[in-house]
């Protein structure tokens, strides 16, 4: 058995930040556990622009990005192990790895923070009459065909689900030489950023089709077709509209998924509507000394929130090591008409930052409405928006002094409003 402090699982953007943040928050006793072979987690296929505006004030590639943060890993001498899996963890903190050269290797750790990142969601889960035949890919797996195998999945292609990978991939295919026919959303909105819509299909004149979706794939060996249908607002095929899509590939980018088997083995506890542990403040999950980040916590649009996070989590971790986590009540989060979700779910006064920055989607698109937030019943915020819409992340701030001037406060509730 192997004694850590602090045992960080993924070496992603968020596992590099954090490793990062545990360091220069005063605690070298740090191990980062990743199954790839190479640090930098999804950014390493990720080559083109659009990272770090926020964390580094210009304009980087996912490899680029990457890149500071393993630097700076390797400048700081922090202690890292590529091709290893993570079988098990526990609630005690107890970590059970593999790899080729430690064999299986076990460690106690005093913090664990979590930063698997997440995973796409597969054709199993849209049950699409059809064969099994080749040219069907996540949009995910396709981009590192591209980019990092340096192979094309396919020549005519049709992309179902409007997600940020499957935009980028919209141009990345067109760029290549191949000829996206069109875009396929279930939604009557894109679930990608707006940039990523002008970007990547309205410049390369690439159709999105809203409320349409794939109904049937042809072909046995190959794709060779999909049938695609328009549907109704409980989104359901509506007969006679079907059309025939002559293609011979299918990518699918029809969401992420926070990757937590791992955290549901040691019992921490998920919520419903990320598929993410439930965090207070300090990012801090249900088990104690356990703490989640980036993308297994809920799915980010941007990586710089990514790493922001992940920063907070590791000085958290470090302050739970030291034993510097005060007791105290939590004043519960309420996600209400409009908004999905917040990350965090609770805050402890004695333990927030001089301001907690809450983030969350909305459930559907929004225009000329208003972001509020009430203490208890008092509107304390009344923001103006143009435009809300799920497939972009909003936050909200809340600052330190409310508590201070709110003993007895028992609930803040964030919800839309149209006037």
């Amino acid at each position: 058995m192997i004694n850590r402090d602090i045992v960080i699982i993924g070496g992603g953007p968020a596992g590099l930040a954090a490793a990062i943040s545990c360091y220069e928050n005063g605690n070298k006793d740090i191990i980062i556990l990743e199954r790839d072979n190479s640090l930098g987690g999804i950014l390493n296929q990720c080559i083109h622009n659009g990272f770090g505006l926020h964390t580094f004030k210009e304009e980087l590639t996912g490899p680029e990005y990457a890149a500071r943060y393993i630097s700076q890993v390797h400048a700081l001498g922090i202690d890292y192990r590529l091709n290893t899996m993570v079988i098990d963890i526990n609630k005690d903190k107890v970590i059970s790895s593999i790899n080729e050269t430690d064999g299986l290797m076990q460690i106690q750790a005093k913090a664990v923070i979590l930063t698997m990142g997440c995973r796409e969601r597969s054709r199993g889960a849209l049950n699409i009459p059809g064969y099994r035949p080749a040219g069907i890919f996540s949009a995910g797996t396709a981009q590192r065909y591209v980019n990092i195998e340096g192979y094309m999945p396919g020549r005519q292609i049709v992309i179902l689900g409007s997600g940020d990978i499957g935009l980028i991939m919209a141009r990345r295919l067109t760029l290549e030489g191949a000829l996206v026919k069109m875009v396929c959303e279930i939604m009557p909105y894109s679930g990608g950023l707006k940039r990523n819509i002008v970007q990547c299909l309205d410049d390369y004149n690439i159709p999105l089709r809203l409320n349409h979706t794939v109904t049937k794939i042809y072909g046995k060996e190959r794709v060779t077709g999909v049938m695609v249908s328009e549907v109704d607002e409980n989104r359901q095929p509506i007969l006679g509209t079907e059309e025939y899509v002559e293609c011979d590939t299918l990518l699918l980018s029809v969401g992420l998924i926070p990757e937590n088997e791992l955290s549901r083995k040691a019992l921490v506890k998920i919520n419903a509507k990320t598929q993410g542990p439930e965090v207070d403040e300090c990012l801090s999950t249900s088990i104690p000394g356990i703490f989640a980040a980036g993308n297994v916590l809920h799915v980010h649009d941007l990586v710089d929130y990514v790493s922001m996070e992940a920063a907070l989590a590791g000085k958290n971790a470090v302050k739970y090591v030291n034993g510097l986590f005060k007791p105290g009540f939590s004043i519960i989060i309420e996600a209400k008409n409009g908004v999905r979700y917040t990350v965090p779910g609770t805050i402890n006064p004695n333990n927030a930052e001089d301001i907690t920055v809450v983030r969350f989607r909305t459930g559907d698109v929004y225009r000329d409405a208003y972001l509020s937030v009430y203490l208890d019943d008092e509107r304390v915020t009344h923001l103006k928006k143009r435009i809300l819409t799920p497939g972009e992340m909003e936050q909200i701030i809340i600052p330190k002094k409310w508590f201070a001037e709110r003993p007895n406060l028992q609930k803040i509730t964030i919800m839309v409003e149209k006037e």
